[in-house]
C-alpha cells in the first residue's frame, strides 16, 4: 500500500485517545490526528469545509449526504461514542408531563436541528417502548446554554407535518426549560438549569439506568450518537484504506479496553469516582467482554434500529440497509 498522509478529525475520548496521543500508530500509512474544543465543530469542519480526509461525524448528518446526488463521504462501521438515551429527557416540572404519553401536545426543545443523533435514538425509544409519536408534539430548535442559531453545516429537514420552530435569538434552551417556556427538552449534552440543580427541572426518567440496562438486554442495542466517515475521493485513489482506518480505530479502542482489563487487578483506582470498579463488573456481566463493539455484526441490532428511526421520523426519503450506508469491504467486521 502507498504511505498517504491523511488529516484525521476525532473528538477526544478514552476509544481515541491512544490515536491522537501517538500511543497506538496506524499501521500502513501516516496520519495527523486532532481534535476540537466540540464535537459539532469537528462536524463543521468536514461537512463544510472538508478539513479532512476522515473524520468522526453525527449519524444523521452522514445520512442526509446520501440525499445528495454525489454523496461525499462512505462511513466505516467505527462507533466512539456511546450513549444509551433515557437520561437524555429532560421535563420542566411544571409541565404536566410525568411519563412518556404526557409529551403529546407538548413544546419540545432540541439542541441544533431537529433529529441530531441523540435526538432520533430518544424519539425512537419513546415510538418503540410508549408507543409515542413526534408529530405528536411541537419543537423548538435553538443553542442548549447560550443562545444559537440552528446548526448551518446541515439541511435542516423534518416532515412537513411535524412543527419545528426555532428558538428565540436571545433564549438558550436551558432557560426556556427552566422557565416553563417550553414544557421539555431532548439534549445529548447536560442543561445548565439541571447541573445547578434547579427544583424546577428533572428528568423525565429518574432513575434510567434500570431501564437502559433491561432495554438492553431486550434488545441487545447500545445506542452508538456518531460513526466515522471517509472522504470518496480518497478511497477512489487509495481503495485499502478503509480497512486501514478502521483497523487503527479498532485497535485504539481495543488498547483503552485493555487498560480498563488491566486496571482490575488495583479495583480500578485510577479512576477517581468510587465503586468504579463494582460498576465495571457489573458492566461485564451484561455487556460481556467486548462491551464497546464496532464493525457491522455486533451493532446490527441498532443499526438497523437508527435506520429505521430515521426514515420513521421523515429523515431519510427511503428507508436505508446496511449495505446503503457502510464501505461495502467492511461489511464483514
Amino acid at each position: 500500500m502507498s504511505d498517504p498522509d491523511l488529516r484525521i478529525g476525532t473528538f477526544r475520548y478514552d476509544t481515541t485517545q491512544p490515536l491522537l496521543d501517538g500511543e497506538t500508530k496506524p499501521q500502513g500509512f501516516t496520519a495527523e490526528f486532532s481534535s476540537a474544543a466540540t464535537i459539532p465543530e469537528i462536524f463543521g469542519r468536514m461537512l463544510r469545509d472538508r478539513e479532512y480526509d476522515v473524520s468522526e461525524l453525527g449519524w444523521t448528518f452522514y445520512l442526509r449526504t446520501l440525499e445528495l446526488d454525489e454523496p461525499p463521504f462512505l462511513a466505516l462501521p467505527i462507533f466512539p461514542n456511546h450513549v444509551f438515551r433515557h437520561s437524555a429527557i429532560f421535563v420542566n416540572v411544571d409541565s404536566g408531563i410525568d411519563e412518556p404519553g404526557d409529551l403529546a401536545g407538548k413544546t419540545i426543545g432540541e439542541f441544533g436541528t431537529y433529529g441530531q443523533d441523540s435526538g432520533v435514538w430518544a424519539k425512537g425509544l419513546l415510538s418503540d417502548e410508549y408507543g409515542y409519536s413526534p408529530g405528536q408534539s411541537r419543537w423548538v430548535i435553538g443553542g442548549l446554554n447560550a443562545p444559537m442559531k440552528p446548526f448551518d453545516f446541515t439541511d435542516l429537514l423534518h416532515p412537513a407535518g411535524v412543527d419545528v420552530t426555532e428558538a428565540q435569538a436571545d433564549k438558550s434552551l436551558s432557560e426556556l426549560l427552566e422557565t416553563g417556556e417550553i414544557d421539555a427538552l431532548i439534549s445529548a449534552n447536560t442543561p445548565q438549569c439541571f447541573l445547578d440543580d434547579s427544583p424546577r427541572v428533572r428528568r423525565l426518567f429518574p432513575d434510567s439506568e434500570p431501564l437502559a440496562r433491561d432495554y438492553y438486554r431486550r434488545t441487545g442495542i447500545f445506542p452508538m450518537m456518531h460513526l466515522v466517515v471517509i472522504r470518496r475521493d480518497v478511497v477512489a485513489r487509495n481503495p485499502e484504506l478503509t480497512r486501514a482506518v478502521y483497523e487503527c480505530f479498532l485497535d485504539a479502542k481495543n488498547a483503552a479496553m485493555a487498560k480498563y482489563e488491566n486496571a482490575r487487578r488495583t479495583f480500578q483506582v485510577q479512576t477517581m469516582p468510587p465503586f468504579v470498579f463494582e460498576l465495571f463488573e457489573k458492566n461485564r456481566r451484561l455487556f460481556g467482554d467486548d462491551w464497546y463493539p464496532y464493525g457491522v455484526a455486533k451493532n446490527r441490532n441498532a443499526i438497523e434500529a437508527f435506520h429505521r428511526y430515521h426514515y420513521e421520523q421523515g429523515l431519510s426519503t427511503r428507508h436505508l440497509s446496511i449495505e446503503d450506508v457502510f464501505a461495502p469491504d467492511l461489511l464483514d467486521t
